[in-house]
């Protein structure tokens, strides 16, 4: 099968096209022929090696977390899909590689593409989809009225995060730059900060939960916004103890997330706060939560641009040097 892979860590030009095996099919697999797959900041930073560390793949390795397609095989012990099924997922963090033509996916993983989406608006969905599920829904467990922080509103994970938020009943504030202004507020933000003109730590107070997608400055200046007993979750910012217990890490390496993460954790006690590393997980059950609000347009997608396959390589640097102007980029195989 046809493939985008990378054969080393840490070369930005070593994303190349390649011949791969068909994947194996498990009994509880699926075998999906990929129609399309989104492109997310994971991939470059597995290009990297950013999470080497933690995430030990073997190489020659293929990228991509997103996928919608449909069902072409099925292992003994599926009983949720059937052949001809057009299906979305965020596979498994072992069993990634979704810039291919085919995958094997474990049946939990998988959903049923939502009915009103195409394959390319589907792809963009899961991966940041689920992080907001996972953030707001299972961390946070936000209520009605409660006050909540989205950061980088008109990227991947913060334009899925602000409409999850507004279904949730709660008051939503967001970040984004002039551009992007009106769009956020479509897609339901209560508040707009334009981080061109405002600095969004001596406007905003009294906030419950701040969902941060960007880190450094911007993680360590969310700590101020929260109110006592608020939460900070970030996708980007430092590994904490809990994730290093989540993954079964060896003791050097727990020692080194805990001594990574150990600043912003001891400031945001001293605010009498909580901070906590999020890397989502893949579940099927989740996105058949989401799919219904997918489809009644409660949550609708935001893709930016769509790019044939065989530029995979321009669609991840189209992301890297930040030209997608809001939403998702996606790469479509037919």
């Amino acid at each position: 099968m046809k493939t985008f892979m990378i054969e080393r860590y840490g070369d930005k030009a070593g994303v190349r096209a390649g011949e791969m095996p068909d994947p194996q099919v498990g009994v509880d697999d699926i075998m999906v022929r990929i129609h399309a797959a989104s492109i997310n900041p994971l991939d470059l930073k597995l290009r990297d090696g950013d999470f080497k560390a933690f995430l030990p793949y073997r190489l020659p390795l293929v990228l991509g977390n997103d996928l919608a397609g449909v069902v072409v095989q099925v292992g003994s012990a599926v009983t949720r899909f059937a052949l001809g099924d057009e299906v979305y997922a965020r596979p498994d963090k072992d069993r990634i590689g979704t810039f291919a033509e085919l995958i094997a996916v474990h049946q939990d993983d998988l959903a049923i593409k939502p009915a009103t989406l195409t394959m390319a608006q589907a792809a963009s969905l899961p991966l940041v989809a689920l992080t907001s599920w996972q953030a707001l829904v299972e961390r946070a467990q936000v209520q009605p009225g409660q006050k909540v922080l989205i950061h980088a509103g008109s990227g991947g994970v913060g334009t899925i995060a602000i409409q999850l938020a507004k279904q949730l009943g709660t008051h939503v504030a967001t970040t984004t730059s002039t551009a992007n202004v009106d769009l956020v507020r479509e897609l339901g933000a209560d508040v707009v900060v334009d981080y061109k003109k405002q600095a969004f730590e001596t406007v905003l107070h009294g906030y419950d939960v701040v969902l941060d997608t960007l880190g450094g400055e911007t993680l360590e200046k969310s700590l101020k916004v929260l109110k006592p007993g608020g939460k900070v979750i970030s996708v980007a910012g430092p590994p904490d103890p809990a994730f290093a217990r989540e993954l079964g890490a060896n003791v050097i390496l727990r020692l080194a997330m805990s001594a990574l993460s150990f600043r912003t954790r001891r400031r945001a006690k001293r605010r009498s706060v909580t901070y906590s590393f999020l890397f989502m997980k893949a579940s099927g059950d989740q996105l058949r939560e989401l799919t219904p609000l997918i489809d009644a347009g409660k949550i609708r997608p935001v893709v930016d641009r769509v790019f044939p396959f065989d530029q995979t390589r321009e669609a991840m640097e189209y992301v890297e040097k930040g030209r997608a102007k809001a939403g998702k980029v996606v790469v479509a195989m037919t």
